[in-house]
């Protein structure tokens, strides 16, 4: 049975890394078409330059940037609106085009929380994909941007509360709130150790956060060990775009 096509939207360069790295080099292993589209930071930049290293470490193609400013780095993109204040229907326009391009059978994504540090342009990125994904199957929205095009499933990459009880002493900063779930909400929980490998040479591609002491940062920072603890299992919640379902599209364990 083949394994669905996946597309992964990201915040940052090295959100697709930590968060989903090991589904995407699971997928491509398999000989699945694998990509990410990130909202934040342009093209010529150092970090883009990283993005590209991590993305050919686990096989997920060449990198998509939306080009726009991240709302902490406003030099991150020099002339740009911050994805943030950008307008909706211009940023959601923009990934409905890389949707019906790439035109893959699984979109994942930010939780509604943005993740476990809640970042302003994570819970945008969840937003944006959220209405994109629904607006790429309509043929009335966005006629420029390419085809109809509607994902079978949507997973959001999220931490249960049990996970974070367990991580949190390994990746809470003092005075930062850590954002989960409850448990019974996950509806897939990926053990991607034999991708672990993979993973890990694409979170340490992003050389500046691994310097400025940012999650890969400390990641790299931890006990062997304790970093597997960390990376080893992904867990996802499923939206469903479609009314009709199939099995070839599910994130397995």
């Amino acid at each position: 049975m083949p394994v669905p096509s996946l597309l992964a939207v990201y915040a940052h360069p090295d959100d697709e890394s930590l968060w989903s790295g090991g589904v995407l080099a699971r997928h491509a292993a398999a000989g699945a078409r694998t990509a990410v589209v990130t909202a934040t930071w342009a093209a010529n930049t150092p970090r883009a330059a990283e993005l590209a290293k991590a993305l050919e470490a686990l096989g997920a193609g060449k990198p998509r940037m939306l080009g726009y400013a991240d709302a902490r780095a406003p030099q991150s993109a020099p002339g740009s609106a911050r994805f943030c204040d950008a307008p909706l229907d211009e940023t959601v326009g923009r990934l409905v085009a890389h949707l019906r391009e790439f035109r893959p059978q699984i979109v994942v994504t930010h939780d509604a929380y943005g993740g476990l540090t809640g970042h302003p342009d994570h819970v945008h990125t969840h937003r944006v994909t959220m209405l994109a994904v629904q607006a790429a199957g309509l043929d009335q929205l966005y006629p420029d941007a390419g085809d109809p095009w509607q994902p079978t499933a949507l997973y959001l990459a999220t931490h249960p509360h049990s996970a974070v009880q367990e991580l949190s002493g390994l990746l809470a900063r003092e005075g930062r709130a850590i954002h989960s779930v409850p448990d019974e909400q996950i509806t897939a929980t990926v053990n991607v150790r034999p991708w672990l490998e993979q993973k890990w040479a694409a979170v340490l591609a992003h050389h500046t956060e691994v310097e400025r002491g940012a999650a890969p940062g400390l990641i790299a920072g931890l006990p062997p060990a304790d970093r597997e603890r960390v990376l080893s299992t992904e867990w996802y919640i499923r939206h469903n775009p479609r009314t009709v379902l199939s099995a070839q599209t599910e994130l397995t364990a």
